[in-house]
């Protein structure tokens, strides 16, 4: 009799760790997820700049240094953002996202200012269609961010909360990295309005 009720805690226990680490998976599978809206959105705005920088030179032709700047932070957090898909978990690669991300956030600010003192780009329809759907874009990097952010919170608290985070530990579960902006000067949204 002893040996059944032994035998049925062992039991038990095996299925309760089963149930820890499937729950694990799953959110970290949630939290890759999540990432991945973010990384399409990404990849549209990322598109959209060789067009929006194409549209600007014939009209910025002696701001070559602005353009290039921009290409340069869209290449650079492209690369970025291929390296943190590998694994969004990895607090390095969206630490260096991040960090693209907010320099990209800079150059088009800067690009953007200096498009205004341009009144004939301001005019130009393909310039307008251009920033009209980069703004749209930058909506939906945001509510992306924003649910990649709920579900690093959810995995996180799981992970580190007892007794799954010794299973979390034990199985080789890291904490993911949420998306925060750390320079203030990233946090100012670009303007993309032409208009008024």
């Amino acid at each position: 009799m002893t040996t059944w009720i032994v035998l049925g805690l062992i039991v038990a226990l095996i299925v309760y760790v089963i149930a820890i680490y499937n729950g694990l998976v799953a959110l970290r599978n949630r939290v890759r997820n999540a990432f991945s809206q973010i990384d399409v959105q990404l990849q549209r705005r990322y598109d959209l700049i060789p067009n929006l920088v194409e549209t600007a030179k014939g009209y910025l032709k002696h701001e070559r240094e602005t353009l290039e700047a921009v290409i340069q932070a869209r290449n650079t957090a492209k690369a970025a953002a291929s390296q943190a898909e590998g694994d969004p978990a990895d607090g390095g690669a969206m630490r260096a996202l991040m960090g693209a991300e907010a320099a990209l956030g800079g150059a088009l600010g800067r690009f953007f200012a200096l498009a205004e003192a341009y009144p004939d780009l301001k005019a130009n329809e393909n310039m307008a269609l251009l920033q009209e759907e980069l703004a749209s874009t930058e909506n939906r990097i945001g509510f992306a961010r924003q649910a990649f952010n709920d579900a690093v919170t959810t995995y996180n608290i799981k992970r580190e909360s007892f007794p799954d985070g010794i299973i979390a530990n034990t199985f080789g579960f890291r904490a993911a990295q949420q998306w925060q902006m750390e320079d203030t000067a990233a946090r100012a949204a670009v303007k993309v309005d032409f208009g008024s």
